[in-house]
């Protein structure tokens, strides 16, 4: 890519008050996107994947907020100066956002096509006719059958895959120029994982934009994304292409995390579970803050936070173990 990114992440923190001082779930992450690029962000439920992606638009839960200090640029503007309506062009405009379970985030009691229409109205002024025209050509546009039948249905009217492929035209209907699919394939069969993450792909292909892939499943990530960030205990430990991320991994909470993935060929073995589980944000542990779970560690581990060292152009990790250094 050239021409400078799409997305820049600087510091990003979010900060949630507690009795005992702030605690900072999501804790320094940056990272930049291309344009046409898709980013896959992946670890473990409860690293901050998905209140990394809420910050972005900052619409983190109260009480929480998006620190001071924090920056991100899209497209050079500054959308932590941004209010009012210049910030509502962002949200589902220039960023769209598909939520992670379309059983919670869709109105059961409104009509599939009221859902999507209000998107569409809300970034477009449009006749009635119009609007409906072109809602249904969204719900064409992410392989929903029979449109004008699913404009008069409700969710529960509709199977797990349709009612995700209503909230990826919810996301659309702005013409973003960033798709942020958080966790888009949970709770789906395969067959319907690999339907879901082929659209994404065919629609990122077609309307030129970005795509930050949120995931907790390395495997949903190969061949899908050009980049992996993998986050641990609301950081990003390592970074880099997809291919070297797979072929050899620097972090140790990568190699677990490939380690834990079920394999189609070869001998049959056990999975190979990380011990432990990611611990709480009022109580991340000093240094480096895998290393109470993490079988290579040693001792400066526990004390000191490990500087990033490079491996390969473009492929980073924040491990004492790596070799070389930025």
């Amino acid at each position: 890519m050239t021409g400078p990114p799409l997305l820049e992440v600087d510091g990003l923190r979010v900060e949630y008050p507690s009795k005992a001082g702030p605690t900072y779930p999501v804790d320094g992450v940056s990272f930049s996107i291309d344009r046409g690029e898709v980013v896959a962000l992946v670890g473990e439920s409860g690293c901050g994947k998905s209140l990394t992606s809420l910050a972005l638009l900052r619409l983190v839960p109260n009480p929480g907020r998006v620190a001071p200090g924090s920056v991100v640029r899209l497209d050079g503007q500054d959308v932590g100066r941004l209010e009012n309506e210049a910030l509502r062009a962002i949200r589902g405009g220039r960023i769209g956002l598909v939520f992670q379970d379309p059983n919670t985030s869709l109105n059961p009691v409104l009509t599939i096509g009221y859902q999507v229409l209000e998107a569409v109205t809300a970034h477009r002024r449009l006749g009635k006719t119009e609007a409906k025209q072109r809602v249904l050509a969204l719900l064409e546009e992410v392989g929903i059958p029979d449109p004008l039948a699913r404009y008069r249905s409700y969710p529960h009217e509709l199977s797990g895959g349709l009612k995700q492929r209503v909230m990826i035209a919810i996301a659309l209907a702005g013409e973003p120029d960033l798709l942020i699919a958080d966790e888009p394939t949970t709770a789906l069969d395969v067959t319907i994982q690999a339907q879901i993450l082929e659209l994404l792909e065919r629609l990122r292909a077609t309307r030129r934009m970005a795509v930050l892939l949120i995931t907790h499943d390395l495997g949903v990530v190969a061949g899908r994304a050009g980049r992996v960030l993998v986050m641990y205990a609301g950081r990003l430990v390592e970074s880099g292409p997809t291919d070297r991320i797979f072929s050899d991994p620097a972090h140790p909470y990568t190699q677990a995390l490939l380690r834990s993935i079920p394999r189609l060929t070869g001998p049959i073995d056990r999975l190979a579970p990380i011990a432990g589980v990611v611990p709480q944000s009022a109580a991340w542990p000093l240094g480096c803050r895998f290393h109470p779970r993490c079988p290579l560690a040693v001792p400066a581990c526990s004390s000191e936070t490990p500087p990033w060292r490079a491996t390969a152009p473009g492929h980073e990790a924040q491990c004492w173990l790596v070799e070389g250094t930025r």
